[in-house]
């Protein structure tokens, strides 16, 4: 059986190191990898027709890979010539398009915010692009954050009394921060519920009876972290103290 050699690719032996680390790489592009198998086979005289078979691409690739190594050597293993390579699906100046209507547009349809669907369809690509380009880019459309800017001219000089208050306290000072949620509905369901089972999750009734409302009163001690709640109900008031690790 006839044996396929050609002429052995000229290599130094530091070349063929470098390329050995790169056949036996797992992070490197797939590119480069089978560029490097392959040259290593071109210096040990494998015919090109040979070396094309067992990295299954083409002759012409072969021959095109020992071409630009003998030009470039190590450093032009697996890099894509300019103007090869996949071609950009979308036309230039899609992509900060898309960035800018999401950021300063609203739909048509007087919807709050664009959705992926809606945005491909104005752009015609698919929603998979437009989610794609707002994960790159750090958009959340659907996501807002709200804030309230106080209109009181002695603002900045009370808040800088108070955070100086919770950042460096006086000696034997207590500060507690304070909070209330009131007129809470006290509701109760008129049956009684099912602790949930294998198969069925707990149950409860839709439909529930008024029991007047609550106000809740909390206090956070900042030096300890101990919490004091008071609950006021039309009835009577309870007090609790807890403890938070």
């Amino acid at each position: 059986m006839p044996i396929n050699t050609a002429s052995p690719l000229v290599m130094t032996a530091e070349q063929r190191a470098e390329l050995e680390v790169m056949a036996r790489s797992s992070s490197l592009t797939a590119r480069k990898v089978a560029q490097a198998k392959s040259l290593l086979l071109a210096a040990d005289g494998v015919s090109n027709r040979e070396n094309a078979r067992r990295g299954g691409v083409t002759r012409e690739t072969v021959i095109g890979w020992r071409r630009r190594f003998e030009e470039k050597g190590v450093d032009g293993v697996g890099v894509i010539a300019p103007g090869r390579g996949r071609k950009p699906r979308l036309p230039e100046g899609t992509v900060a398009e898309i960035v800018r209507v999401t950021q300063q547009e609203r739909p048509a349809d007087t919807s709050t915010h664009w959705s992926t669907r809606s945005l491909a369809k104005r752009f015609g690509i698919g929603k998979d692009t437009v989610a794609r380009i707002w994960r790159d880019h750090g958009l959340k459309p659907w996501k807002v954050d709200t804030f309230k800017i106080s209109n009181d001219p002695r603002f900045e000089e009370k808040c800088t009394d108070v955070v100086g208050l919770y950042m460096n306290p006086p000696e034997r000072a207590v500060v507690f921060s304070f909070d209330e949620k009131t007129q809470c509905q006290a509701l109760d369901r008129t049956q009684a519920s099912l602790p949930m089972k294998r198969g069925r999750a707990g149950t409860m009734t839709h439909d529930y009876k008024r029991n007047g409302t609550t106000d809740l009163f909390a206090a956070l001690n900042v030096g300890t972290g101990e919490v004091i709640t008071h609950v006021s109900c039309p009835a009577e008031a309870v007090r609790n103290v807890m403890r938070f690790d």
